[in-house]
């Protein structure tokens, strides 16, 4: 379970706008961080024509890489620290440059950037 891993992950019980049901995400914690079994990831869905101006968005295009079967993006803004425990099976991983893109892309949700 590593940085830029797409897993599926079971994401239910949630609450309210939270992203429900077992979908894939990507794992955006660093590898050096963390004594508790826990990852922090950002779920993937979807891709939608009009995310391609909202800057928590980063497009991930399918290939034999990351395995998806339709375009998706990733969505920042959902970030959350879940349990290893809910992470099911791997299914890929993002290139160098996309996970950089998410990495820029958390500056903006917490406005650091």
């Amino acid at each position: 379970m590593k940085q830029g891993e797409i897993w599926l992950v079971n994401l239910s019980p949630t609450v309210g706008a939270e992203i429900t049901k077992t979908r894939p995400c990507v794992i955006v914690s660093s590898n050096e961080i963390g004594i508790l079994p826990l990852k922090v990831i950002a779920p993937i869905t979807d891709y939608k024509a009009h995310y391609d101006s909202v800057p928590w968005m980063v497009e991930l295009p399918p290939d034999g890489v990351n395995n998806l079967i339709k375009k998706s993006v990733v969505d920042l803004f959902q970030l959350r620290s879940v349990s290893e425990a809910r992470l099911i099976k791997r299914i890929g991983k993002v290139t160098e440059e996309e996970l950089s893109k998410i990495i820029e892309a958390t500056k903006v949700v917490f406005g650091t950037y």
